[in-house]
C-alpha cells in the first residue's frame, strides 16, 4: 500500500513538473554598450564628463506576458528588486503553463499606488532593503547614487531617489515590449542613457516625490531595452 501511495505521489508531481515551465528574464547594467562595473569610471559623451555608478536599485513589479495584445499569464505577487551590487537580483525567474505562448511583455518600473498603501511588507518589499521612505512618501522605485565631476555637491556625488504614488506625482512607469517566444528575455539597462540631457552642475540630487521625480522616472524607463 506505502508502494502505491508513493507511485501515487511521483506520479501527480511529475505531471507539475510537466505542466509547467518558466520564463528568465535578465537585466544587463549597461554602460556605453558594455556591461557596467560598479564604481567604475565611465566617459559619459551625452554629458561630456567623467561618471562612476557606486548604486544602481530599482523595482520591477506586475509582470504580464500577452500574445497579439491578449493576456496569457501574470506573474502573482510580483515584486522583484533588482540591484547592481548582488548579481543574483538581476535574473527573474516567472514560472508559466508550458504551453503558453507569448509574444509581448508587461511590467513597471516601480510599485503600484494600491501596494504603496498596504502598509509594511516583506521579501523584496521589506524596508529593511532601502527602498522605502515612509508610509505618506511610500517605496523608492528606481535609485542611482555615484559621482560625476561636475557635481558640485560634496565629493561630486549625485543621488537620485525617483518614488512617489499620489496624484498628480505618480512616479511608476509602465513599459510594454514586443518579444520572441522562448524561455529566456534579456533586457539591456543602458545607464548611459539616463544622463543624456542633464546638468548635474544645476541637479545632482533627487530625493523626495514631486514633478522632478515624475520626469526622472520617465527617463530612467527609457534605459531598458529589450535584446531578442
Amino acid at each position: 500500500m506505502k508502494s502505491f501511495f508513493l507511485s501515487l505521489m511521483l506520479i501527480v508531481n511529475a505531471g507539475f513538473a510537466f505542466g509547467q515551465s518558466s520564463v528568465r528574464i535578465d537585466f544587463r547594467p549597461m554602460f556605453n554598450g558594455k556591461e557596467l562595473v560598479q564604481d567604475k569610471k565611465y566617459w559619459c559623451e551625452a554629458i561630456h564628463d567623467s561618471v562612476s555608478v557606486s548604486m544602481l536599485r530599482f523595482y520591477i513589479s506586475g509582470i504580464e506576458f500577452l500574445k497579439n495584445g491578449k493576456s496569457v499569464a501574470k506573474e502573482a505577487e510580483s515584486y522583484h528588486l533588482v540591484d547592481l551590487a548582488d548579481s543574483s537580483t538581476l535574473s527573474i525567474n516567472c514560472k508559466l503553463n508550458k504551453n503558453i505562448s507569448f509574444n509581448e511583455i508587461k511590467f513597471n518600473l516601480g510599485i503600484d499606488s494600491a501596494t504603496n498603501v498596504s502598509g509594511v511588507m516583506g521579501g523584496d518589499l521589506d524596508p529593511t532593503k532601502g527602498m522605502y521612505w515612509t508610509w505618506q512618501s511610500g517605496y523608492i522605485n528606481f535609485k542611482i547614487e555615484g559621482t560625476a565631476n561636475k557635481c558640485t555637491a560634496r565629493n561630486h556625488e549625485f543621488q537620485f531617489h525617483l518614488g512617489g504614488y499620489l496624484s498628480p506625482d505618480l512616479s511608476m512607469q509602465k513599459m510594454d515590449f514586443a518579444c520572441k517566444n522562448s524561455s529566456g528575455l534579456k533586457f539591456n539597462v543602458n545607464v548611459d542613457r539616463f544622463f543624456s540631457g542633464m546638468d548635474l552642475s544645476n541637479t545632482d540630487h533627487v530625493m523626495i516625490p514631486g514633478a522632478e521625480a515624475v520626469e526622472l522616472s520617465k527617463k530612467a524607463a527609457g534605459i531598458f531595452s529589450i535584446v531578442n
